[in-house]
């Protein structure tokens, strides 16, 4: 059996052709959603719950395999799953627990909506999630958000935010992004570069313009190599172009999408770090890339946690939060490094 679980464990399963994924969470071996199901039922019933099982089952699941287990419990106690999740959890779990019971997709499309509803945007949500997401995410969420809230992303979006900020936002949720070539276009690449070192650091003001046509047309691979190549015409790097050239959230928009592109599963970990710099956690932040990643790349994030912050992320989890909360996303962490 350990040699499946290894061999499980090393599994890059690719998502739809596109990138390879490192899932922290896998499919449970020898799957049994009644079984699963009836547990969860138990849990709920027993007098003061039984978070721990809830925890247990649901962590150690695929969204996939949840699914399953709501419709088995929906067979067996006549009601619907989530809304009895939602009347025995309460707190920081219920909101991890119920995240679960939404695809990827799906979790990214109620995140964004949550940050735009109401009053005041919650830009630094949307900047997240729209600006690190591949094309591929984005078009399911896009899709996923028509059927749920019945409105477009797009629209959402223009009516929420304005200026410069908003069009960077729009230009990414168009997905326009070219798809990866195997054929290197060095001249492409050096005139990218160019490009973006005259739209800004060369002359007063910035092409804002310029810079967002290329930051979101092209493919991740080819503006790796553009950055790279930007360095020859600029003092300054990308990134620190970025913040002389522009503030607020087109600043950190940009900066997210560069970092993305750089190094995606960096961007993530730095974001964990930095949401539990202080002595409690910023549990916001640290349940949704939690849950968002744990069936993408969440494996990937802890070695680059491990590697840049010098610590594990499981232990950092673990000292910055605490009793059911810390336990599930101890789980979905799925070990230490």
């Amino acid at each position: 059996m350990a040699l499946v679980s290894e061999f499980l464990g090393q599994l890059t399963l690719q998502l739809g052709g596109g990138d390879p994924t490192y899932p922290t969470v896998v499919p449970a071996p020898n799957f049994d959603p009644d079984k699963d199901a009836a547990r969860i039922e138990t849990a709920i019933k027993t007098k003061g719950v039984d978070e721990q099982t809830i925890i247990d089952v649901l962590t150690k699941r695929t969204y996939n395999q949840r699914r399953e287990i709501a419709f088995a419990y929906e067979r067996r106690a006549k009601k619907d799953m989530i809304s009895a999740l939602k009347g025995a959890l309460s707190g920081s779990l219920e909101t991890v627990i119920l995240g679960l019971m939404k695809s990827t997709a799906q979790y990214d499309a109620s995140e964004i909506k949550g940050s735009i509803k109401g009053l005041g945007t919650d830009e630094e949500t949307l900047i997240e999630i729209v600006c690190s997401r591949s094309t591929a995410e984005l078009m399911e969420i896009k899709k996923v958000y028509k059927e749920f809230f019945k409105k477009d992303l797009e629209k959402d979006v223009a009516g929420d935010t304005s200026g410069d900020f908003a069009k960077l936002l729009l230009a990414l949720v168009e997905t326009k992004r070219d798809e990866p070539s195997s054929v290197v276009d060095y001249q492409k690449i050096d005139e990218d570069a160019r490009a973006l070192y005259e739209a800004g650091v060369k002359r007063k003001g910035t092409d804002v313009k310029c810079w967002i046509s290329i930051m979101s047309e092209r493919s991740v691979p080819h503006l790796q190599k553009v950055f790279d190549r930007y360095k020859s015409y600029s003092p300054y790097d990308m990134q620190e172009s970025i913040r002389k050239e522009v503030k607020g959230d087109l600043e950190k928009s940009f900066l997210t999408l560069v970092q993305c592109f750089e190094n995606k599963q960096l961007y993530f970990a730095n974001r964990l770090q930095d949401a539990m710099k202080s002595k409690g956690a910023k549990e916001k932040v640290l349940t949704r890339i939690m849950v968002s990643r744990c069936e993408v790349d969440l494996k990937k994030i802890r070695q680059e946690f491990k590697a840049h912050h010098g610590k594990s992320l499981y232990q950092t989890i673990a000292e910055h939060t605490k009793g059911d909360y810390q336990k599930a996303l101890l789980s979905l962490c799925g070990g230490d490094d």
